[in-house]
């Protein structure tokens, strides 16, 4: 089995705020792994982490045998946070925004060769924003939006991709083609580690699963993790899915 990414003993505080505890957890290459827990669990710190913006107080994180830092500077993560902290205003194209994804593999001349325009057209078919690549991205809708940054860790060509909600506030034909999509790639072999906070898609979407209350509750396939007594110790949710009374 190849590891993609191993956390050992990972606390992380903010000041008196523990937001993870103890956690360990290893994901292994071509899975995809869904990552749930409710607000305030310690699921964005947990990716935070693992991309190397937030410094653990005490354990590790490994991605493929080395550093966050050092798989990011190789263009060997991808990352797409919870909300772009985006202009959406500034007059940049959704192609400018997936050629992004290929900064790690330009020379000194930083300049696009024929090979880095030729991995962002797959990545925007592949997303199904090639008629929309030279639309300023403000003029997108959320959805949109949220497929072109998609698109540009594709167009990295990253093995290890992280994604925070990547469905909230989309519209359902973006929600089912990222979806298609995440599992396309870890058929590639890549590896998905994805917070969602929909229970009733990981089963369809996720290899495994992992349930987060600043710790790991449980961690494994769908079926094992998303029992009726770990959804009431980390949700408070019944049998149904619906809120314990």
């Amino acid at each position: 089995m190849t590891l993609a990414l191993a956390l050992d003993g990972v606390t992380v505080r903010y000041g008196a705020i523990t937001a993870l505890e103890g956690v360990d957890l290893e994901l292994a290459a071509g899975r995809v792994c869904g990552l749930v827990g409710v607000n305030g669990s310690g699921k964005s710190t947990l990716l935070k982490a693992c991309v190397g913006l937030v410094r653990p107080t005490t354990g590790s994180v490994l991605v493929g045998g080395e550093s966050p830092a050092r798989a990011r500077r190789r263009g060997a993560l991808g990352y797409v946070p919870q909300s772009e902290d985006v202009d959406w205003r500034f007059p940049v194209s959704v192609r400018d925004v997936v050629a992004m994804g290929r900064y790690s593999h330009l020379g000194i001349t930083r300049r696009l060769r024929a090979a880095d325009r030729a991995a962002v057209d797959v990545a925007l078919e592949r997303v199904g924003l090639t008629e929309l690549s030279d639309r300023q991205i403000g003029r997108l809708s959320g959805g949109q939006r949220k497929r072109a940054f998609v698109a540009r860790v594709i167009a990295q060509d990253a093995g290890i991709l992280l994604l925070d909600e990547p469905f909230a506030g989309v519209d359902k034909r973006s929600e089912a083609m990222i979806s298609r999509l995440l599992r396309d790639l870890a058929a590639e072999g890549r590896t998905v580690l994805v917070s969602t906070h929909d229970l009733a898609a990981i089963p369809s979407l996720a290899d495994e699963a992992v349930l987060l209350m600043g710790r790991v509750l449980a961690h494994g396939t769908p079926a094992e993790v998303l029992t009726p007594e770990n959804l009431s110790r980390a949700f408070g949710l019944g049998p149904s899915g619906d809120e314990a009374l």
